[in-house]
């Protein structure tokens, strides 16, 4: 009887993995789409609201983002001249780029692209 028991607890762990594994991966995939759909969005209002400005912003964002990246790249600075903007900027790129990461891997499983 005990043979059983532990055969049929094996099962029920497995399938209760299982399930909880692909309601995790729906979340996800659906977070993706919602999160890709609201920076479309968000492009979106920003451009017909004021093209010059959502290029200066873009523009601006971009040599944020190049500047972490740059940081990143290079290591620890030793210096105390910058640091706070070199944290922020160092973050941001961090960020951006879990960001990226997260859309690549989720938002690309659903129909939404």
């Amino acid at each position: 009887m005990s043979r059983v028991r532990r055969v049929a607890k094996g099962i029920g762990e497995f399938l209760t993995e299982t399930v909880g594994e692909a309601a995790s991966e729906l979340v996800l995939t659906v977070l993706a789409c919602a999160l890709l759909g609201g920076l479309v969005l968000l492009a979106y209002l920003s451009w017909s609201s004021s093209p010059r400005l959502t290029l200066a912003g873009a523009g601006l964002l971009s040599a944020v983002l190049a500047h972490g990246a740059w940081v990143r790249s290079r290591g620890p600075d030793r210096s105390r001249r910058g640091r706070r903007f070199t944290a922020v900027t160092g973050g941001a790129f961090s960020v951006a780029a879990a960001t990226a990461a997260f859309l690549l891997v989720y938002a690309t499983e659903c129909d939404c692209l």
